[in-house]
């Protein structure tokens, strides 16, 4: 629910009244003393979702905007053309939106000043760091809480909709400039516990977990960016806090920001471009979700000459944002690729080792263990061990080569094969 205080001229008056008349609407007039040119301020009560139709036909009436005009939330309206008003907006609308004046306001409200966003987004990247290096998850989510970047994201998608260039620039900017200072920070971070040997001088930075999750994701790490965009779109939308949101918006950018500064930090530069890709995929994911979710529930410039100019600019920036987000994707799609192809050929030295070993009647497979290199971007089987149990006194058969034959024939690799028989012997 929604509180509008109108401030208008004497002039003004009647075509007010007879808009809130047409309208159903209640509304309550004092006079306005303060010896400006205004003469009443007009207070009314209306669904959160009804506050941007009355401004609209108030503006297609004549009404100049020049005067004040204040929209605030309020706790609890009892009036029956405010309960009417309710219903009919109910049935022909969502109840969660806002309007475009409160929608830019709020946005606005969401972009903190630069020094305390870029304060927040280093200290959250430095712990997303630490946490990192520990391989510890709740610091990494710990990380999340405090960072501020859910107001430029949505500031830029608010400013494309309603054609707002300042609040367009400011949000762009925003999130360069801080996913710039994310990187710079981890990489200051990362550098100097390595030079002050804080961790161990031989830690291999590849093989910790939290690491290689945004190394080399899939691409169902899409899914968090968008799932994030559309969050905190709603929520803008809907007027509710985007404080939640925000936490989902930062899983989604500052691990990947801190990757990319341990890795130059340590010189990894395939950490560099597998975790840059992911943090540019992931910005400009959320920007596409949020850009459409709020285009799609109607928002539009104010005055009807830019809506042309509005839909050409929203295509020519959808289209960027997807050419872009496919682009990169590529190396998501591959990383999907090599890690189901590894799991496939893994599942099939399983079935084929089982099928050799069963056509030994004396012998009996006591386990199968597939080693890799470990490495997300160039995966391969290094050695095959297999275990079987054997009874006492029969000849020993040339299951390594006929293993080794078969995974060569299935699975294109030739891959050292151990065999070890151990002796069993039944009472």
């Amino acid at each position: 629910m929604r509180l509008v205080q109108l401030t208008v001229s004497s002039e003004e008056e009647t075509t007010v009244h007879r808009v809130l008349k047409n309208y159903n609407a209640d509304y309550i007039e004092t006079d306005e003393t303060s010896d400006r040119n205004y003469s009443a301020v007009i207070y009314v009560p209306l669904p959160k979702n009804a506050v941007e139709p009355l401004l609209e036909e108030l503006r297609n009436a004549g009404i100049s905007q020049d005067g004040i005009t204040v929209i605030v939330e309020a706790s609890t309206i009892e009036s029956n053309k405010f309960n009417e008003l309710q219903e009919k907006y109910a049935e022909n609308k969502s109840e969660e939106r806002i309007a475009r004046e409160e929608l830019q306001s709020t946005a606005q409200d969401l972009l903190s000043s630069r020094g305390h966003y870029y304060t927040l987004t280093v200290i959250s990247t430095v712990v997303a760091t630490a946490g990192l290096l520990l391989n510890s998850p709740a610091i990494v989510i710990g990380a999340m809480v405090i960072a501020p970047l859910v107001g430029p994201a949505l500031a830029a998608s608010t400013g494309v909709v309603t054609n707002n260039d300042e609040l367009r620039s400011q949000g762009v900017l925003r999130q360069i400039y801080g996913a710039a200072g994310a990187v710079l920070a981890a990489t200051v971070f990362a550098a100097s516990i390595q030079i002050l040997n804080v961790v161990p001088p031989g830690i291999d930075i590849l093989g910790l977990e939290q690491v290689r999750g945004r190394f080399a994701p899939d691409f169902l790490a899409l899914i968090v960016a968008i799932g994030a965009g559309i969050a905190g779109a709603l929520s803008l939308s809907a007027g509710v806090s985007a404080a939640l949101v925000g936490v989902m918006i930062a899983a989604a950018l500052i691990p990947p920001a801190a990757v990319v500064g341990i890795g130059l930090a340590w010189s990894e530069f395939t950490l560099v471009a597998g975790a840059g890709i992911l943090l540019g995929v992931n910005i400009l994911s959320i920007n596409l979700s949020a850009l459409m979710v709020l285009w799609y529930q109607g928002y539009r410039p104010e005055h009807w000459f830019e809506q042309s100019d509005a839909r050409s600019m929203m295509r020519v920036r959808v289209a960027a944002l997807v050419i872009g987000i496919l682009v990169l994707s590529v190396f998501l799609v591959g990383v999907t690729f090599m890690t189901n192809q590894a799991a496939a050929h893994e599942q099939t030295i399983q079935t084929e080792v089982d099928n050799i070993v069963d056509d030994h009647s004396d012998l009996t497979l006591i386990d199968t263990e597939v080693e890799t290199n470990d490495h997300p971007l160039r995966s391969s089987i290094d050695q095959v061990t297999v275990t079987v149990g054997r009874e006492g006194g029969t000849d020993l058969p040339p299951l390594a080569d006929q293993i080794k034959d078969r995974i060569n024939e299935t699975v294109g690799e030739s891959v050292a094969i151990d065999v070890r028989f151990i002796e069993q012997q039944r009472r």
